[in-house]
């Protein structure tokens, strides 16, 4: 029961996507001539340059680089990727009049919104609607690129080359797009919650993790620690990670007990189990 949920929701997750990515393309970009990044884009630039239609470029463009997830990845992204791009050239082949506006900076941050969205959910749905994601996550693992990195060298390229063939206008508008379909996709699949680590060190250590447990309902991890300086001063580190938005209490709490404690703070990507979890629920 719970797998055919979860094959349910991926198939409607799929479909939502596409269908948005869909209206993205064919509502904004491609009746007034923008581009996007990724294979996308390519598809898009050869279909202005040419006669060639682009629902055939986004199955053909894409062809090679699903070859390369089925043999590098799992073959659940393979199919669910076949399914999404073949969908999306679908969609995109079927001719219909919607065009939503002819606005140049409307076109290029609500056309990155729906291709983020869009391509957000694809992704959260466990497959992908660009060609570059697979490439990236290959690249990356043979060579150590980060993923973001090969994207982003490969859609200078691009733009470099969209802005000698049609014009620099077109190309910084697409950039613009682009921008906004990254930064829309990592939103989706990343979520409203936005964490933050802080380390910890005072002289009233144990009154401030009692505080941030039982007040804050917090997990913290204490570690020790000694002096770089005198290294016969031995001293408690606390570790917690809190929501961004809330980690304001943690000051206050800090600030009541010890307002010269010394304190940093750090990004974290991911949250799994733990008592955070919990605090969040609670509080929002």
């Amino acid at each position: 029961m719970n797998t055919t949920f979860q094959h349910t929701k991926s198939i409607f997750g799929i479909a939502v996507g596409v269908v948005l990515a869909a209206i993205g393309l064919k509502a904004l970009l491609l009746p007034n001539g923008f581009l996007d990044g990724g294979v996308t884009g390519v598809s898009l630039l050869i279909s202005l340059i040419s006669s060639i239609d682009i629902s055939l470029l986004i199955l053909l463009i894409n062809a090679p680089f699903l070859v390369m997830a089925y043999m590098s990845l799992s073959k659940s992204v393979f199919w669910k990727s076949l399914i999404a791009i073949i969908l999306l050239s679908v969609l995109v082949h079927i001719d219909y009049n919607l065009v939503l506006t002819s606005d140049k900076l409307l076109i290029a941050v609500f056309g990155g919104l729906f291709l983020g969205l869009g391509i957000g959910l694809t992704i959260r749905a466990g497959a992908v609607l660009d060609g570059t994601e697979v490439m990236g996550i290959l690249l990356a693992r043979r060579f150590g690129f980060t993923i973001g990195s090969v994207i982003l060298t490969f859609n200078i390229v691009l733009f470099s080359i969209a802005a000698l063939i049609i014009n620099i206008d077109t190309a910084m508008y697409s950039i613009i797009t682009y921008i906004v379909t990254s930064k829309v996709t990592d939103f989706v699949i990343e979520g409203f919650d936005d964490y933050i680590g802080i380390n910890i060190i005072s002289k009233s250590n144990q009154e401030i993790k009692t505080v941030l447990t039982n007040q804050l309902g917090l997990g913290v991890t204490v570690y020790k620690g000694y002096g770089g300086y005198n290294s016969e001063s031995e001293y408690m580190v606390l570790s917690t990670v809190i929501n961004r938005i809330d980690i304001s209490k943690v000051y206050d709490i800090i600030d009541n007990y010890d307002n010269t404690a010394f304190c940093y703070e750090f990004d974290v990507n991911k949250i799994r189990g733990g008592v955070l979890k919990k605090y969040i629920s609670s509080v929002h």
